[in-house]
C-alpha cells in the first residue's frame, strides 16, 4: 500500500467517523409533542418574603384561568401595540406586555400560515409575558406596590407605537403615585420607564424590577443538542446559557422562594430566554448594577428571569425615576448588532455561535454579506464555498503538487519494496530518504480534507441557528435551505406534484432528493482522479464511502448539502488542473471504465 493511499484513506476514514459520531451525538430533532390543553395548579396571591426587597411572583396559571387566548385576552381592559414588525397589546392587569407578534415571520411558507406569537398571557396553554413593578423595602407592606394583578390607568396614549410611548400610572392609599412609561422603537426593543412620587411624609426604600416568565417548557422546543434552548445572560462580559433541565437542578434560595441563580452584576449585563429564532431579553441601563436571577418555580412550573435594581429611596416630596429596555424579537444579526453598538453589550452573542464561534461569526458574516449582494441565499453558499476554497488555494496547491510528485515517485517506490523485500524498516528508510531528496511530504495530501471538518461543522451551526436561513429559499423546490432536501425518488426529484416523505423518516432516508445524490456523484468522481488501490480492503472502503456519505448527509439542512457539493465540484477542478500543471494527466474516464471492468471480472468469477 503506497503512502498516498494511506493518506487518502485516513482522511476520508477520519471524516466519515467525525460526522458518524456527529449524527450519533446530534440527532435530528424530535417530534414537537402536541399541545396541551389543559394546565393544572393553584392560584397562588402575589407575596413577598419580609426579609429583603423581592420582586413579587408571576401569577399562576389556574384551572379556572385556562381558556382560548381570546378569553386570556379579555379578563382585563388593553392598550394596543401595533408597530411596522410588532402587534399585540398590554394588559393594565399588572401592566403586563403579555400579546406579542412578529408581523414579519410566519410559522410556514405558506402565505396563509398565522405569523409567529413571541408572548401570550396567562390563560393561554403557553403563556409567557414581561411583568415589571417595585419589591417593598423598609416603611412599605406588599400591597403598597404595583405587583402581578395591580390593575393601572392609562394616563397617556391609547396604542404603543414608534414615536407613540403610553404612561400607566396606579396610586396606593399612602399618596405614592407609580407610573410607567412604554416606548418602542422601529425593531423589538421597548423602553419601560419607572418613577414613584413620594407624596406621603415619610421616606420610602423599594427596588425596580423586571421580570419574564414562562408557564412550562416551551412547546415549540427542538430539543437538539446543537442548539441552546433556555436562560441567555450576560454579567460584566461573561456569558451564560443554561438550559430549562439545568433549572429544575438549581438549589432552593430562600430568599428567592424557589430554585434560583444569583449573580450580582457590577456594570453591565441582561438577561432573558431564548428560543431557535426568537428571544426576550431584561436589559438595565449600560453601566448599571443590578441582581441577575434565573429561577424555577416547580410548585407553579414557572421559569423565571429577573433583573432587580439597587434599592432606591425615596424622600416626602422626591421622585425616582429609573429606565430599562426589553428585546421581545427576532435574532436578527444585523438588528442585534445595531443594539451592541449603540451600548448593550456583547448582545451579538446571543445568538448561539457554539464552540467554533471563531469560525462560525466570520462565516456568517462573509454569508449575510453576500447574501445582501446577491440576494439568494443558495447562490450565497454556493459563493461562500469559492471563497472558501480561494482562502485555501495555498495549501491546496501544495497538497496537490505534492500527490502530483507521489504518482511520479511510483515507479521508484516500487523499486524500493522489490529491493527491500520482507525488509519492512529497510523499506521505510528507503522511502523516507527518497521523500526528503524530492522534497515531498507524504502527509501533505489529507491536510485540505481535515481542514474542511471544523468549516464543514461551523456551516452547520450558521445554518441551523441564524435566522437568516430560516425558510431561505434558492429555486424550484428548494424553499427552504434550513430543512432537507424536499425532493425524493419517490416524486421524481420534484418533477410529479406529490411531496416526498417526512423529513427524518426512513422513508426520507432511502428515497433520498436530488441533492445528496449529486454529492454523492461528486465524491465519486473525486475519487476517479486517482487510480483505485490494488489492495481490496482499499478498494472496498473507497466504493462504499461515497454512497455512506450520501445517505448520511441526506437528512441534513439542504444548504450544507448545497455547500458540500459545491466545495466537491472546486476541489475536482482544482486538485485536476494542480495535477496536470505537473505533468500528471488524472485519466478520469480510463479509471472509471477500470472500475467498471473489475466488477464484470467479480461478477464473473
Amino acid at each position: 500500500m503506497d503512502d498516498q493511499n494511506k493518506n487518502l484513506i485516513l482522511a476520508t476514514a477520519l471524516s466519515f467517523v467525525v460526522i458518524l459520531v456527529w449524527f450519533v451525538l446530534f440527532p435530528p430533532p424530535e417530534p414537537t409533542p402536541a399541545p396541551e390543553t389543559e394546565t393544572t395548579g393553584q392560584v397562588i396571591a402575589e407575596d413577598t418574603l419580609a426579609t429583603a426587597p423581592t420582586p413579587a411572583q408571576a401569577p399562576a396559571t389556574g384551572t379556572a384561568q385556562v381558556a382560548a387566548t381570546q378569553t386570556g385576552l379579555s379578563e382585563a381592559p388593553r392598550v394596543k401595540i401595533d408597530t411596522p414588525r410588532l402587534t399585540g397589546s398590554i394588559s393594565l392587569l399588572g401592566g403586563r406586555i403579555d400579546d406579542l407578534s412578529l408581523k414579519d415571520y410566519r410559522e410556514t411558507r405558506d402565505p396563509g400560515s398565522p405569523i409567529v406569537t413571541l408572548l401570550s398571557p396567562v390563560g393561554t396553554p403557553a403563556a409567557y409575558y414581561a411583568l415589571y413593578g417595585w419589591a417593598p423595602g423598609a416603611g412599605l407592606a406588599p400591597e403598597d406596590v404595583p405587583g402581578a394583578n395591580t390593575e393601572w390607568a392609562v394616563q397617556r396614549g391609547d396604542t404603543l407605537g414608534v414615536g407613540r410611548p403610553v404612561t400607566l400610572v396606579w396610586r396606593n392609599d399612602k399618596g405614592m403615585t407609580f407610573r410607567r412609561e412604554l416606548a418602542i422603537d422601529d425593531d423589538y426593543m421597548f423602553t419601560v420607564t419607572q418613577s414613584v412620587e413620594n407624596g406621603s411624609d415619610s421616606s420610602a426604600s423599594l427596588a425596580p424590577y423586571g421580570i419574564l416568565a414562562r408557564h412550562g417548557e416551551p412547546q415549540e422546543m427542538k430539543n437538539f443538542f446543537i442548539l441552546h434552548e433556555g436562560v441567555v445572560s450576560m454579567a460584566d462580559a461573561t456569558l451564560t446559557e443554561t438550559d430549562y433541565d439545568d433549572m429544575t437542578d438549581f438549589t432552593v434560595d430562600a430568599r428567592e422562594g424557589a430554585r434560583a441563580e444569583v449573580v450580582q452584576v457590577s456594570n453591565n449585563g441582561w438577561i432573558g430566554f431564548t428560543d431557535h429564532f426568537w428571544m426576550s431579553t431584561l436589559i438595565p441601563a449600560p453601566g448599571s448594577a443590578f441582581k441577575s436571577v434565573a429561577k424555577y418555580d416547580e410548585r407553579r412550573d414557572i421559569y423565571q428571569t429577573e433583573a432587580v435594581l439597587p434599592t432606591e429611596t425615596v424622600n416626602s416630596g422626591q421622585t425616582v425615576t429609573v429606565t430599562t429596555r426589553l428585546f421581545a424579537g427576532a435574532k436578527e444579526w444585523e438588528t442585534l448588532r445595531a443594539y451592541e453598538s449603540a451600548g448593550i453589550q456583547n448582545f451579538i452573542d446571543s445568538i448561539d455561535w457554539g464552540w467554533f464561534f471563531f469560525l462560525t461569526k466570520p462565516i456568517f458574516w462573509l454569508l449575510h454579506n453576500l447574501n445582501q449582494m446577491i440576494g439568494n441565499m443558495g447562490w450565497s453558499i454556493i459563493g461562500l464555498t469559492l471563497i472558501i476554497k480561494a482562502l485555501l488555494f495555498p495549501l491546496a496547491f501544495k497538497s496537490y503538487v505534492s500527490m502530483a510528485k507521489m504518482k511520479e515517485l511510483q515507479p521508484q517506490m516500487e523499486a524500493l519494496k522489490e529491493k527491500a523485500g520482507d525488509d519492512r524498516q529497510k523499506m521505510q528508510q528507503g522511502m523516507m530518504e527518497l521523500y526528503k531528496r524530492e522534497k515531498v511530504n507524504p502527509a501533505a495530501g489529507c491536510l485540505p480534507i481535515l481542514l474542511q471538518i471544523p468549516i464543514f461543522f461551523s456551516l452547520y451551526k450558521v445554518i441551523f441557528v441564524t435566522i437568516e436561513l430560516r425558510q431561505a429559499p434558492w429555486f424550484g423546490p428548494f424553499q427552504d435551505l434550513s430543512a432537507p432536501d424536499p425532493t425524493s425518488i419517490m416524486n421524481l426529484f420534484g418533477l410529479l406534484p406529490n411531496a416526498g416523505p417526512e423529513p427524518g423518516s426512513l422513508m426520507a432516508t432511502v428515497f433520498i432528493g436530488i441533492l445528496p445524490l449529486l454529492l454523492g456523484i461528486s465524491m465519486w468522481l473525486q475519487q476517479k482522479l486517482n487510480p483505485a488501490p490494488s489492495d481490496p480492503t482499499q478498494q472496498m472502503i473507497f466504493a462504499w464511502m461515497p454512497w455512506v456519505f450520501m445517505f448520511m448527509l441526506g437528512s441534513f439542512a439542504s444548504g450544507l448539502v448545497v455547500y458540500w457539493i459545491a466545495n466537491n465540484t472546486i476541489t475536482f477542478t482544482q486538485q485536476y488542473l494542480i495535477m496536470r500543471s505537473q505533468g500528471y494527466k488524472p485519466d478520469v474516464f480510463g479509471n472509471i471504465k477500470s472500475g467498471f471492468n473489475r466488477k464484470a471480472k467479480t461478477e464473473k468469477k
